[in-house]
């Protein structure tokens, strides 16, 4: 059986205007804000550019951070008596914010920046505590994020630059969750206060025998 032919379009009707086209949507007024140069991939692009800088001035962060370590334990029975979960909230916040501005801070709350060239692990997506995987391209950057430097290799170079690079060598336990976002300054103080009150009473002791 032949197909029936198409029906003629029916003529408008006299007095009666067709409709016009719909008109596209006029686009917003350009204007100076471009949302493309705050996108996701630039900011984290921004990110790992500060994160490499550090990484090459590792030597200068190592030296400050002993002697900020030092001055924080010499607040210690202030934040006794204040007491540390109290300090916790605006300690955590000042900590978050500046070593998540230069490391990219993840807040693990077991820090280890000092041990790795100040390049953070928890930046690596397998969140790799001891060393680089076996996936690192030829060119140094990740496996899993093509265009990010691998952190364990800026890691090793970092170290490279430290007077203790050393610990880098130093086998890191396995990261305890119950720990995030908690604030690492707060517990390092605390147990090097028990540390060095430990010795404290050690040394009496034998001096009272």
């Amino acid at each position: 059986m032949s197909e029936p032919a198409p029906k003629p379009e029916a003529a408008p009707k006299a007095g009666v205007t067709a409709k016009p086209a719909a008109k596209p949507k006029p686009k917003g007024p350009a204007t100076a804000y471009n949302p493309a140069g705050v996108s996701p991939s630039r900011r984290r692009r921004n990110k790992i550019a500060i994160r490499l800088w550090s990484v090459r001035n590792a030597r200068f962060f190592e030296w400050f951070y002993n002697h900020f370590a030092n001055a924080f334990l010499g607040l210690h029975p202030l934040l006794k008596r204040i007491g540390y979960q109290r300090a916790e909230a605006p300690v955590k916040f000042v900590e978050r914010n500046v070593k998540g501005f230069l490391f990219d801070c993840r807040m693990c709350g077991q820090c280890i920046l000092s041990s790795t060239g100040m390049s953070c692990p928890m930046n690596c997506p397998k969140q790799l505590r001891n060393g680089p995987c076996g996936g690192v391209r030829a060119n140094g950057n990740c496996e899993v994020e093509p265009d990010m430097p691998c952190v364990w290799v800026q890691a090793f170079q970092g170290s490279e630059r430290m007077k203790g690079g050393e610990k880098i060598m130093a086998v890191q336990k396995p990261v305890d969750q119950s720990w995030r976002e908690t604030s690492s300054w707060l517990r390092v103080t605390a147990e090097d206060a028990a540390k060095r009150e430990a010795a404290r009473e050690a040394r009496n002791s034998e001096a009272a025998r």
